[in-house]
């Protein structure tokens, strides 16, 4: 088990993690000269927390039956998985580069096909939920200990699928199942509020019998509480709607549709990775 959530979290250890994905991101969106480094960049405390503190995984083991899943439904993301796997060493750090290449692991949507990690090729927007739902209530049926966590986009969630996994899910009290909303509220045409509001979000999720937690999805010291009250919680399955910024770390990326899907040039990715260096005080 690679992660241990009944010790203290270590909240130095986790920012210097985080500032080391913030690296990865950058550089291999920008050796692949596409991507997505906006949603990438706003997950980074939400996937962190959960690869070094909260999921149940095996180093090396990416099939062991007791894992806990997670499925990463806004798979425009999938970078932000790539860089917390390369940090724990499931990746070599020089195969990021191969981000996007013909035959490369590393697809700009998750594939589990030839990599395993994914637990789900995701991307087609609105599907995630579904899928983490169906291996939840697998879950229950098989009597096995993993939970499912699904990691879902602010512009995702106008998609009805989610709405049905959602109310499915309240239906048959799936508390093996947690959905995570990166609400950084910006996707690919401009802010969600002008394209097709969410809200209100929280009470769209309790309506259909969620327990609803909101947090500041880039601040450690909120994300993992939440994380480990949504796995206390029975008789419902529990959401966390994470506020985020888009491009989060990177001055001139943050709260920007600009950066939603552009990789940056030299000139920019140097100036990108002196302000994430910059940040939380380099070698904490």
């Amino acid at each position: 088990m690679s992660s241990d959530s009944s010790s203290a979290p270590d909240y130095a250890r986790l920012r210097s993690i985080a500032r080391t994905m913030r690296e990865h991101i950058l550089e291999m969106i920008a050796a692949a000269g596409s991507g997505h480094p906006g949603g990438s960049l706003s997950a980074v405390e939400i996937v962190a927390s959960l690869y070094f503190h909260k999921l149940r995984w095996k180093k090396g083991d990416p099939t062991w039956a007791e894992r806990d899943r997670f499925v990463i439904s806004k798979g425009h993301g999938v970078p932000v998985v790539y860089a917390a796997l390369a940090v724990a060493g499931e990746i070599p750090v020089e195969e990021l580069k191969t981000l996007r290449r013909l035959g490369s692991r590393l697809q700009g949507h998750p594939d589990h096909a030839g990599f395993p990690w994914m637990e789900a090729a995701t991307g087609s927007l609105g599907q995630g939920l579904s899928i983490a739902l169906g291996m939840a209530l697998a879950s229950r049926l098989d009597g096995s200990p993993f939970h499912v966590y699904a990691l879902l986009g602010d512009g995702e969630c106008q998609a009805g699928q989610v709405w049905e996994a959602a109310m499915a899910a309240g239906k048959y009290g799936v508390h093996e199942l947690t959905a995570i909303v990166d609400y950084n509220k910006v996707q690919l045409d401009g802010l969600v509020k002008d394209i097709l509001d969410l809200e209100p979000l929280r009470a769209k999720w309790e309506s259909f019998g969620w327990n609803v937690l909101e947090i500041d999805g880039n601040d450690f010291e909120q994300v993992i509480p939440a994380l480990d009250r949504a796995t206390e919680v029975r008789g419902k399955p529990t959401v966390i709607v994470a506020h985020t910024i888009k491009g989060k770390g990177v001055s001139f990326m943050e709260g920007t549709h600009k950066w939603h899907g552009v990789a940056p040039n030299a000139e920019e990715l140097a100036r990108a990775l002196a302000e994430v260096r910059g940040a939380d005080g380099q070698g904490d």
